[in-house]
Parts: C-alpha cells; structure tokens; sequence
C-alpha cells in the first residue's frame, strides 16, 4: 500500500487537504454583522497562510503566525533551518539581508549564509522593522515559536527550506514532532504537514517520520510516472497556480495525492484555482481570502483599486518616461486623495505615490517605477531598476495609515 494510500484511509487525511473542507470562522469579526456571517462557513478550499501572513507583517516573524491564525486559515506556513550551532529557526531566505538589520549588527555578513550565523548571533537581529515600524524588535522565531501559536483550528506547513544547508535537518524536525508535547499534540490531530522542494530530503524525512503528512514542492506539475513515483513516499503535491489547468489538477488526483497550490493573493485568482478541484492554496493574505471564502467583503471601505500592471513593456523596463507601471483606480463615486498611498510586492519592494495626487471617481493614475515628468495622470518614482516580475507578480496596496485597501495578481 502506498504512502497515500494509508493516509486517506487515516482520521488526520481529511485535516490536511484530501477533500474540500468548511473554512472555520476567524478569531476577530470587525462589526456585529460580520461576526454574525462569520458563524456561517462555506464549503471551499483549505486555507494556508504563507510564512504566517506575509502580505500584512513581517514573514516568517510571530506577529506574521498571529495574523495567520486570526484569519481564521486552517495552516500557516513556515520555513525551517538550521543555525550554525544545530538550532531550527524560521527564516525564508538563504542570506539575512533581505529582512533583518544585518547590515547594521554584522556589516561584512550580510551576504554571509543565513546557517553560517549561531542562534545567539540570529538572535541580535531584527527581522520586523524591514517591513514597518510597528514590528521593530520582532525577531527571528525558533521553530517552536510557532507550535506555541498554532491551534486545533489553525495548523502548521513546515517547510525544509534548503536542506543542503542545513545537514541533518530532517532528523532535528523529525525528532521535536515526536518528543515536543505541543508538536506532538498538533501531529495526533493531523494539523502538522511538512513540506519541501527537495526529493531526497523528503525521502529522508518519510523514513524518519511515517506517521507525519508531507508534501512534495514543484514548480511545474510531472508527468503520471514520477507521480506516482512520489506517491510512495509522499501525501499530496504543492505547485504554483500560475498555468495550472483543470487536467493537470485530475492527474494528481488520480495518482492517489492532494492538490495543494502557491502563492495564489488575489481573490479573482483563489476564486479560480478553487474552480479547478485544488484542495488547498497558500497565500500571503489569508485574512483578506478567508473573508473571501466566507463571502465576506475582502476591503470594508476601499475607494482604490489596482486595476492593472504592465510588468514588461517594451524596451527598457525604467526607460524615462515610460517603463513598468501599476494602475491604480477610484473605484468610488467620491474624489480621493491618494498621496502617499503605495504599493508592496512580495518581495518588499516598495512603489509610492508622491503629494497632491487626487482622483475624481473613474479616473486612473499611473504609478512607474523609473523616471519621468510627473503628471495628473502618471507618477513616477525614479528608480533605477526595475522591481515587478517580468513572468508575473502580486501586489497590495496601502493606505499612508497602513490600511490595506487591495490586492492584485497578474
């Protein structure tokens, strides 16, 4: 019998993604009719916050775990590794720069391997403040950190992230799901699933572990032999949604695993992967696609859209006066004022839109990346490179009071 085969047969399949299950209520209702709605589920796919809740705190942080738990998401997901001296830590990235002060604390490490620092020296740096100064001082989490915030309701995704980085990865995360108490409780309710990109990683962990659910990454979905290949050792498959089709999702399904797909961040985009049979998607926004999910409104409020985004125009992306842009739109029926509204993609990089901009209702602006000659209808922020991917990306849109007003994908 194969690993999947035991496992649909097991009480904790169901918990994990082997059919479409009810999206639990979140722990926070904003108004009386909210909280009503909130205690009527829909049936819909499950819910996994990625790196906790990415897209509305720091990733990978505890302030990121509480948001994923609040939106109600039935996982949140999180990247594992292992510190110099053996400890498991969160952390996504293979250096530190991107979202610590390492530049500040260690200056000549900042390309350093992110393994190479102790978890006393990981401890020194601050992971929140990259992303707003309202998680200054969020630090990096241990990989208990976030056992302490998961619940019955809303599990854990731990990713091995790197493993050729870390030796012996799988027997450390192997070891605290089997002797942590508050692991072990997560894993006998089926809300613990590991997951990894790597083949022999996962192999390994499989030895170690039988009894966890795990999950095979990839970019793009294989044919039926390796899938049933992976089906000996694995429980359910994870790609990116972009491309997926309604066949490729049925393969999957027919070699006896669960579909699961990444980073899905707008609600027109989780709305079509749940048409296509997936039984669950990851996101970095799960408190705005939970609510989507509960046929709640995703922006209470929201004047402005994205309502569009030319990622690779022709010729140089930060060509003077054209180049990449972002559209946004008043979508309502009231002049707004959007200076210093800006836009952030999954990767921090940060678009702004400059003072004195105020859109009548039905009227655009562009948003460039590059340089140009302001105008009422283009805005132009003078960067030298390019930051929206050519093949696709996400983005939200904030208010100057840190209110997220939408979300896109293209």
């Amino acid at each position: 019998m194969t690993r999947a085969a035991r496992s649909i047969r097991s009480a904790a399949a169901a918990a994990v993604g082997l059919s479409l299950l009810a999206v639990p209520a979140p722990t926070v209702a904003h108004t009386a009719e909210d909280r009503d709605t909130a205690k009527r589920p829909t049936a819909g796919p499950i819910l996994v916050g990625h790196r906790g809740a990415g897209g509305t705190a720091p990733e990978n942080t505890v302030a990121a775990f509480r948001d994923g738990r609040a939106s109600g998401a039935d996982f949140i997901e999180i990247d594992v590794q292992l510190s110099a001296d053996g400890v498991p830590f969160l952390f996504h990235d293979d250096t530190p720069a991107r979202t610590t002060n390492v530049e500040d604390v260690f200056p000549d490490r900042a390309a350093d391997p992110v393994t190479s620092f102790t978890w006393a020296e990981l401890q020194q740096l601050d992971a929140g403040s990259y992303f707003d100064e309202r998680f200054v001082g969020e630090r990096i989490p241990h990989l208990d950190d976030v056992a302490a915030v998961a619940t019955r309701t809303t599990g854990v995704y731990i990713e091995v992230k790197s493993p050729w980085n870390s030796p012996g990865i799988e027997e450390v995360v192997a070891s605290e799901l089997r002797t942590d108490p508050a692991w072990r409780k997560l894993v006998e309710v089926g809300k613990v699933q590991v997951i990894g990109f790597d083949e022999a990683s996962n192999r390994r962990f499989a030895a170690l572990a039988p009894d966890v659910q795990l999950q095979q990454l990839t970019w793009m979905l294989p044919g039926p032999e390796v899938l049933a290949e992976w089906a000996t050792y694995v429980d359910s498959v994870g790609a990116n949604y972009r491309g997926l089709t309604a066949e490729e999702v049925a393969r999957v399904k027919e070699a006896g695993l669960a579909m699961s797909v990444y980073t899905v961040n707008s609600p027109e985009d989780v709305r079509s992967v749940a048409d296509l049979g997936v039984d669950a998607v990851t996101t970095d926004f799960p408190i705005q696609n939970s609510r989507y999910l509960r046929g709640l409104p995703v922006f209470p409020g929201a004047a402005l859209e994205i309502s569009g985004a030319v990622n690779n125009p022709a010729g140089d992306d930060v060509r003077p006066g054209a180049g990449e842009f972002v559209t946004l739109r008043n979508a309502s029926g009231s002049a707004v004022d959007v200076s210093g509204y800006f836009l952030r993609d999954a990767a921090n990089n940060i678009l702004r839109v400059g003072e004195g901009y105020v859109l009548q209702p039905g009227a655009e602006l562009r948003v460039h990346t590059g340089p140009g000659t302001n105008s009422s209808s283009a805005y132009f922020n003078g960067l030298a490179a390019s930051v929206l991917n050519n093949t696709g990306d996400s983005l939200g849109l904030w208010t100057p009071d840190l209110r997220l007003v939408d979300v896109y994908a293209n």
